[in-house]
Protein backbone atom coordinates (compact mmCIF):
# COMPACT_ATOMS: atom_id res chain seq x y z
CA UNK A 1 0.00 0.00 0.00
CA UNK A 2 1.48 3.12 -1.13
CA UNK A 3 1.35 6.52 0.84
CA UNK A 4 -2.19 8.37 0.42
CA UNK A 5 -3.94 4.56 0.27
CA UNK A 6 -6.86 4.40 1.36
CA UNK A 7 -7.61 1.37 3.84
CA UNK A 8 -10.72 -0.13 5.38
CA UNK A 9 -11.11 -3.05 8.12
CA UNK A 10 -14.29 -4.45 8.66
CA UNK A 11 -16.16 -6.81 11.04
CA UNK A 12 -18.87 -9.50 10.27
CA UNK A 13 -20.59 -11.91 12.60
CA UNK A 14 -23.01 -14.87 11.88
CA UNK A 15 -24.98 -16.89 14.35
CA UNK A 16 -27.54 -19.90 13.53
CA UNK A 17 -28.98 -22.74 14.92
CA UNK A 18 -28.36 -26.05 13.37
CA UNK A 19 -31.27 -28.18 12.51
CA UNK A 20 -31.43 -31.53 11.50
CA UNK A 21 -32.80 -31.87 7.45
CA UNK A 22 -30.95 -28.74 6.42
CA UNK A 23 -27.53 -28.66 4.29
CA UNK A 24 -24.22 -27.83 6.42
CA UNK A 25 -23.21 -24.65 4.51
CA UNK A 26 -19.98 -22.98 4.77
CA UNK A 27 -19.10 -20.43 1.86
CA UNK A 28 -21.40 -22.86 -0.69
CA UNK A 29 -19.52 -25.91 0.81
CA UNK A 30 -21.61 -28.53 1.89
CA UNK A 31 -20.29 -30.22 4.38
CA UNK A 32 -21.40 -33.44 5.97
CA UNK A 33 -23.49 -33.26 8.91
CA UNK A 34 -26.00 -34.65 11.26
CA UNK A 35 -27.51 -30.74 11.41
CA UNK A 36 -27.17 -27.58 9.14
CA UNK A 37 -27.98 -23.60 9.50
CA UNK A 38 -31.35 -23.04 9.65
CA UNK A 39 -31.98 -19.71 7.83
CA UNK A 40 -34.39 -17.53 5.67
CA UNK A 41 -31.93 -18.00 2.80
CA UNK A 42 -29.61 -21.34 2.43
CA UNK A 43 -28.06 -19.85 6.37
CA UNK A 44 -25.19 -20.23 4.95
CA UNK A 45 -23.15 -18.25 8.13
CA UNK A 46 -19.78 -17.64 6.81
CA UNK A 47 -20.95 -15.89 3.54
CA UNK A 48 -23.36 -13.93 5.69
CA UNK A 49 -20.20 -12.76 7.98
CA UNK A 50 -18.53 -12.39 4.80
CA UNK A 51 -20.88 -10.53 3.30
CA UNK A 52 -21.56 -8.14 6.28
CA UNK A 53 -17.55 -7.48 6.89
CA UNK A 54 -17.03 -5.94 3.11
CA UNK A 55 -20.26 -3.74 3.48
CA UNK A 56 -19.05 -2.43 6.71
CA UNK A 57 -15.96 -1.79 5.58
CA UNK A 58 -17.07 0.30 2.17
CA UNK A 59 -19.71 1.58 4.44
CA UNK A 60 -22.50 0.15 2.28
CA UNK A 61 -24.86 -1.23 5.21
CA UNK A 62 -25.38 -4.53 6.05
CA UNK A 63 -26.73 -7.61 5.04
CA UNK A 64 -30.23 -7.32 6.44
CA UNK A 65 -30.38 -3.89 4.75
CA UNK A 66 -29.74 -5.67 1.72
CA UNK A 67 -31.47 -8.50 1.85
CA UNK A 68 -34.50 -8.23 4.28
CA UNK A 69 -35.01 -11.45 6.05
CA UNK A 70 -39.12 -10.81 5.77
CA UNK A 71 -38.16 -10.40 2.39
CA UNK A 72 -39.81 -13.70 0.69
CA UNK A 73 -37.73 -12.43 -2.22
CA UNK A 74 -34.82 -14.02 -0.27
CA UNK A 75 -36.34 -16.75 0.92
CA UNK A 76 -33.86 -20.20 0.33
CA UNK A 77 -31.23 -17.63 -1.81
CA UNK A 78 -28.21 -18.95 -2.18
CA UNK A 79 -26.02 -17.07 -0.19
CA UNK A 80 -23.07 -17.53 -2.48
CA UNK A 81 -24.84 -15.67 -5.28
CA UNK A 82 -25.91 -13.15 -2.03
CA UNK A 83 -22.61 -12.78 -1.77
CA UNK A 84 -21.18 -12.37 -5.17
CA UNK A 85 -23.98 -9.39 -5.92
CA UNK A 86 -22.95 -7.66 -2.47
CA UNK A 87 -19.25 -7.81 -3.46
CA UNK A 88 -20.15 -6.33 -7.09
CA UNK A 89 -21.21 -2.97 -5.17
CA UNK A 90 -18.24 -3.09 -2.77
CA UNK A 91 -15.89 -3.03 -6.12
CA UNK A 92 -17.94 -0.69 -7.50
CA UNK A 93 -17.12 1.50 -4.74
CA UNK A 94 -13.84 1.30 -6.14
CA UNK A 95 -12.48 -1.29 -3.30
CA UNK A 96 -10.57 -3.98 -3.66
CA UNK A 97 -9.46 -6.88 -1.67
CA UNK A 98 -6.55 -7.10 0.33
CA UNK A 99 -7.66 -9.54 3.38
CA UNK A 100 -9.77 -11.96 4.56
CA UNK A 101 -9.72 -13.71 7.70
CA UNK A 102 -12.44 -15.68 8.95
CA UNK A 103 -13.45 -18.11 12.13
CA UNK A 104 -16.11 -21.05 12.12
CA UNK A 105 -17.15 -21.41 15.92
CA UNK A 106 -19.23 -25.10 16.11
CA UNK A 107 -18.49 -28.67 17.97
CA UNK A 108 -19.22 -30.51 14.70
CA UNK A 109 -17.86 -30.96 11.70
CA UNK A 110 -14.51 -30.37 11.85
CA UNK A 111 -13.47 -27.65 9.49
CA UNK A 112 -10.07 -28.29 8.82
CA UNK A 113 -10.52 -31.24 6.41
CA UNK A 114 -12.16 -28.83 4.47
CA UNK A 115 -10.51 -25.57 4.74
CA UNK A 116 -8.39 -25.38 1.43
CA UNK A 117 -12.31 -25.99 -0.30
CA UNK A 118 -13.59 -23.10 1.56
CA UNK A 119 -10.92 -20.76 0.75
CA UNK A 120 -11.04 -21.88 -2.88
CA UNK A 121 -14.82 -20.75 -2.83
CA UNK A 122 -14.59 -17.66 -0.85
CA UNK A 123 -11.78 -16.15 -3.57
CA UNK A 124 -13.75 -17.78 -6.24
CA UNK A 125 -16.73 -15.71 -5.85
CA UNK A 126 -14.66 -12.87 -4.70
CA UNK A 127 -12.22 -12.74 -7.87
CA UNK A 128 -9.49 -12.58 -5.36
CA UNK A 129 -6.26 -14.64 -5.02
CA UNK A 130 -6.47 -17.07 -2.48
CA UNK A 131 -3.48 -15.90 -0.58
CA UNK A 132 -5.74 -13.28 0.65
CA UNK A 133 -8.35 -15.64 2.24
CA UNK A 134 -8.18 -17.79 5.35
CA UNK A 135 -10.55 -19.92 7.53
CA UNK A 136 -9.60 -21.14 11.00
CA UNK A 137 -12.17 -23.70 13.01
CA UNK A 138 -12.76 -23.60 16.36
CA UNK A 139 -14.98 -25.41 18.86
CA UNK A 140 -17.47 -24.47 22.13
CA UNK A 141 -15.07 -26.25 24.28
CA UNK A 142 -18.91 -27.68 25.20
CA UNK A 143 -19.87 -24.48 26.46
CA UNK A 144 -23.05 -22.71 25.96
CA UNK A 145 -25.40 -23.33 22.49
CA UNK A 146 -22.03 -23.51 20.59
CA UNK A 147 -20.40 -25.96 22.63
CA UNK A 148 -23.52 -28.52 23.02
CA UNK A 149 -23.43 -28.57 19.17
CA UNK A 150 -27.04 -26.39 18.92
CA UNK A 151 -25.41 -23.44 16.49
CA UNK A 152 -22.43 -22.49 14.32
CA UNK A 153 -21.20 -18.61 14.71
CA UNK A 154 -19.18 -17.31 11.96
CA UNK A 155 -16.90 -14.79 12.33
CA UNK A 156 -14.83 -12.64 9.62
CA UNK A 157 -12.94 -9.59 9.12
CA UNK A 158 -11.23 -7.95 5.91
CA UNK A 159 -9.30 -5.22 4.52
CA UNK A 160 -9.96 -3.22 1.84
CA UNK A 161 -8.06 -0.82 -0.05
CA UNK A 162 -9.17 1.80 -2.51
CA UNK A 163 -8.23 1.54 -6.13
CA UNK A 164 -6.19 4.65 -7.58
Amino acid sequence: MGAGTAVRIGLGRDLHRLAEGRPFLLAGVKIPAPRGELGHSDGDALAHAVIDAFLGAAALGDIGELYPPQDPAWRDADSMELLRRAWERVKAGGWKLAGLDCVVICESPKILPYRETIREALALALNADRETVFIKGKTGEGLGPLGRGLAVETEAVCLLEKIP
